[in-house]
């Protein structure tokens, strides 16, 4: 079993029952590993917290459950919508040659700007139109999270946040390899020697990246996002400060 406590201290988790990687990336607007790790204690705790909206951007194939994962009596998650918005579409052969065995690393950022923008217009507008807290989650609260929480953190004019949310991740899913009687099929816990470069690697992908972008609100301009969407936007994620 994972020692929760442990955890939430090693991972700066926002403390909801079960939630792995969690934390705030801003405002109202949050991030996790996936959904089903949250215990009925959790979702509840998640209320609290004022959220209203789960967005869940894997793939409809990887939003099941695991057999240690909690079972949530009728009514755990009400008052909580659930949407699923994979950053993602199958048969992309440029996409599928390079995530392998699936997006990674924040190399791979650009890659999906490029190819599937209306995937990423539509998270975008989804966050637009949500009144309360949010919470952006995919499998392992890293990489596909990490894309969303970096644009809007430069749209809400912390950029400097954006490597210390990245490392805050990295180091958040690692300790849970840790941690977890769950063996990931791709990937382990590294020790601290094996984690700085990797942090490192991707930190400076994470720059290249974000020099590409040129700024969140000309990217999501340039991809359909409307400016009464992008101040929309502004207002959720910044409703509750930093």
């Amino acid at each position: 079993m994972v020692d929760s406590a442990q955890y939430r201290a090693a991972a700066e988790d926002v403390g909801w029952d079960g939630a792995v990687n969690a934390r705030r990336i801003i405002g109202a607007t949050y991030r996790m590993g996936r959904r089903e790790w949250v215990t009925a204690q959790g979702w509840e705790q998640m209320r609290r917290a004022g959220v209203r909206r789960v967005l869940d951007l894997r793939n409809p194939g990887e939003n099941r459950s695991r057999p240690a994962d909690p079972r949530l009596p009728e009514g755990a998650t009400a008052g909580i919508e659930v949407l699923n918005l994979p950053l993602e579409r199958a048969g992309n052969r440029r996409f599928e040659k390079v995530a392998v065995p699936y997006m990674n690393h924040p190399a791979m950022y650009r890659l999906v700007c490029e190819e599937f923008p209306d995937l990423m217009r539509e998270v975008f507008a989804e966050l637009s139109a949500s009144t309360g807290g949010v919470v952006v989650h995919c499998s392992a609260g890293r990489d596909r999270s990490g894309l969303v929480a970096s644009l809007l953190l430069d749209l809400s004019g912390y950029s400097e946040q954006i490597l210390p949310q990245d490392e805050a991740a990295t180091r958040g899913i690692n300790e849970w390899h840790r941690v977890s009687g769950y063996r990931h099929p791709h990937e382990s816990y590294q020790t601290p020697g094996e984690l700085e470069p990797v942090i490192a690697d991707r930190a400076r992908a994470l720059e290249e990246f974000m020099g590409w972008l040129g700024g969140a609100r000309g990217f999501l301009q340039g991809i359909g996002v409307s400016a009464d969407e992008l101040h929309a936007l502004r207002g959720t994620v910044l409703a509750v400060g930093r």
